[in-house]
């Protein structure tokens, strides 16, 4: 089991609250619409109220919001791990027989079928996941830096520990792309915080390789954040692939999360879509519909949620479990909590 270090809660709220961001306000461009053709058509939109505007969510920064008292309503989990998937609607992975493991977690898991990604293309989607804004970013761009807090700061100073696990990563912390690697899919490295921190940066934003070290020894961070290759994570290759890459993930990495003897959840989704489809406050045309999966032994098995989510949904989910503040969008109320999985 991992040690935490422990503080007063309000030593800690007062730390937080010490970190400030100047914001500008800005609005998010319209994202062009990808080539659909030949693509099945995507599933009816359920549930959705969302009603088109001109007016796109605005993507300047902001700071941590507090967070409301920890409850009841999200587990405190022991590990939370995200694996990251690209470019593929729901109706291309569920029910896809080339994503035989894919579809059997679906089944045996939560599997939340109205889930919502803000933009297109992937950077932006990445930042939001972590730092609760797209930061007025609209391309995948190589050095738009960002001087802000995200998800691995509030860990942190929680005490807890992180690290992203990227396959390719030729070194840990390492800027630019080589070959299957590709720094757009790493939003670690885009926040000054952690990339002008040295240390702190080849501590935590690491190749995948090093998280077969880290299982042997028991030394599996908090929070994980894993990022396969352009192959391997369906952007060059097939899903057929990609559900390959899956089952060799997890055969390795359920069993040790299992046997931490702590509650986990692992979390399966794609930084975008094919679509423009849109809910909850994001833009117009925002970044399609994905297959988010939700694996925990708290979560119901077989549950199909309805209830529309974003990527700052998950974030917010994040935040609620550990009693951390809400940062940028996460704090929308809008952006609601996926607390419907965890419900006796």
């Amino acid at each position: 089991m991992i040690h935490r270090e422990s503080s007063p809660r309000q030593r800690f709220i007062l730390a937080l609250l010490a970190v400030t961001l100047s914001a500008c306000a800005a609005s998010s461009p319209t994202p062009t619409s990808p080539d659909l053709t030949g693509l099945p058509p995507t599933p009816p939109i359920v549930g959705v109220t969302h009603t088109p505007t001109a007016t796109s969510v605005p993507t300047a920064a902001a700071g941590p919001s507090t967070s409301p008292t920890p409850s009841a309503r999200i587990p405190d989990f022991g590990h939370i791990v995200i694996v990251i998937f690209e470019n593929r609607e729901f109706g291309l992975v569920i029910d896809n027989p080339d994503m035989p493991t894919y579809n059997r977690f679906a089944q045996g898991g939560a599997l939340l079928t109205q889930y919502y990604t803000p933009t297109h293309p992937s950077l932006p989607n990445y930042l939001a996941l972590i730092g609760g804004d797209t930061f007025d970013v609209s391309t995948n761009c190589k050095t738009c830096f960002i001087d802000a807090p995200s998800l691995p700061d509030l860990i942190e100073q929680s005490g807890r520990t992180w690290k992203t696990y990227q396959e390719d990563l030729p070194e840990p912390c390492f800027l630019g792309d080589d070959y299957l690697y590709a720094q757009k899919h790493n939003p670690f490295v885009y926040f000054d915080p952690i990339r002008l921190n040295e240390q702190r940066c080849r501590d935590s934003v690491v190749p995948l390789t090093d998280l077969e070290d880290d299982l042997a020894n028991n030394s599996l961070p908090d929070f994980v954040f894993i990022t396969p290759n352009l192959c391997n994570s369906g952007h060059d290759c097939s899903l057929g692939v990609v559900d390959a890459w899956l089952a060799r993930l997890t055969d390795e990495l359920l069993p040790a999360l299992s046997a931490s003897g702590e509650p986990y959840l692992l979390v399966l989704t794609w930084d975008e879509g094919q679509g423009t489809h849109s809910c909850c406050g994001l833009p117009a045309l925002a970044g399609g519909r994905v297959a988010t999966v939700l694996l925990s032994p708290l979560v119901k098995s077989g549950l199909q949620d309805d209830t529309p989510y974003t990527h700052y949904s998950l974030l917010k989910t994040i935040a609620e479990s550990w009693g951390l503040p809400y940062l940028g969008h996460a704090a929308d109320d809008g952006n609601v909590l996926i607390e419907k999985p965890f419900q006796p």
